[in-house]
């Protein structure tokens, strides 16, 4: 089968092949064909190494399709269901899912680490990026990595369900918990960025600031749901003119740089919350005085996959989505073929891009 993969950190351009193969279907797993599946930046993050994965490997995190195979002991998917993946599936039983936290649960991830999931070249193996490899046409994932989805869900707008909107809509609902009427900032506005910004819409908060160096993702801000919209050199000014001088009760940072969490930082009234939702890299520190942590009473969250339940999350925003609450379609700056994945990343790189999908035939 066709996929794309990653041999080395920094590689220019990924491995466009066709001789794929998934692992054979255990008794726990799925296979599901890939019908659309996204370009994350996270993807960019682990082919350019800040993400660390097992080499070689199949990037793709973002994807959702249908199931064509199940194993013995899978009971809730059989084949012709469609599913959006996850990256993070929850296995039930450890510490973390007991205390309804699933989200931060490793069991399934860590073996993505040490187990290959694909062979190409006559039997080399090759690992998936975060169990998943969603940029080829098939995958084999545990059962608890598929979650099966209303088949009248466009896969396009599944696919974007599977991270980006998960991620950003949910550090609104699950972590912030946004009320009606607050005020909220979002620093970056790329995929997940306007999904912070239509979780703030959702939530019911009467002023949502956008901010980007890049003005050209000033007017998609604003379609989904942001109020205003500024360059961080305007934040100064917004401050001043939207509260007062006071701050935001929210800032949300959506890049995943210690320069956007801090301009979330400034963003934010005393005593309000600060949420950290983009990956950063390991050797990116905030520069923060404990003076400041302790007198300014901000507090700092960390928002992984939204803090969602995604067997709660993904029909809820597939609902919210068919009720027309959910704007997925502006989200979609570009549709793609496999073949044109490099230049998908080139984009992606350029920072103009909001989300671009791969649509398999």
């Amino acid at each position: 089968m066709r996929g794309a993969l990653l041999h080395a950190v920094g590689d220019d351009k990924l491995d466009i092949r066709d001789d794929l193969t998934p692992v054979p279907v255990g008794p726990g797993d799925v296979r599901v064909k890939i019908r659309a599946t996204g370009v994350c930046h996270s993807d960019l993050s682990a082919i350019s190494g800040v993400l660390p994965m097992p080499l070689p490997v199949v990037p793709g995190h973002e994807g959702a399709g249908v199931v064509v195979e199940a194993g013995d002991q899978v009971t809730t998917l059989q084949p012709g269901d469609h599913v959006i993946i996850s990256w993070t599936p929850a296995c039930g039983a450890c510490p973390d899912c007991l205390a309804g936290q699933p989200f931060l649960c490793s069991a399934h991830m860590t073996n993505s680490f040490v187990t290959p999931r694909f062979h190409y070249d006559g039997g080399t193996p090759a690992f998936a990026m975060a169990g998943c490899g969603t940029w080829s046409e098939e995958i084999v994932v545990p059962w608890q990595g598929a979650i099966k989805v209303d088949p009248e869900v466009p896969f396009e707008a599944a696919a974007l369900i599977g991270c980006g909107v998960t991620t950003g809509v949910g550090a609104v609902l699950n972590t912030a918990r946004v009320r009606p009427g607050s005020t909220v900032a979002v620093v970056g506005c790329g995929g997940i960025g306007l999904s912070v910004i239509q979780g703030a819409r959702l939530s019911g908060a009467t002023t949502i600031l956008a901010i980007d160096p890049l003005e050209s993702k000033h007017a998609p801000a604003l379609k989904v749901g942001a109020t205003h919209a500024v360059t961080p050199g305007g934040l100064a000014d917004a401050l001043g003119t939207l509260t007062g001088g006071r701050g935001f009760d929210h800032g949300f940072e959506a890049v995943g740089k210690s320069a956007a969490i801090m301009t979330a930082w400034k963003a934010t009234r005393r005593g309000g919350d600060v949420i950290v939702v983009g990956a950063g890299a390991v050797d990116d520190t905030v520069p923060l005085s404990a003076f400041s942590l302790l007198f300014e009473g901000k507090n700092i969250l960390s928002s992984v996959y939204g803090g969602a339940d995604v067997r709660r999350d993904f029909p809820l925003l597939a609902g919210l989505y068919k009720a027309g609450r959910l704007d997925l379609e502006s989200m979609i700056s570009a549709r793609l073929r496999l073949s044109e994945l490099n230049d998908a990343v080139a984009a992606l790189r350029g920072g103009e891009a909001l989300r671009q999908i791969v649509v398999f035939d």
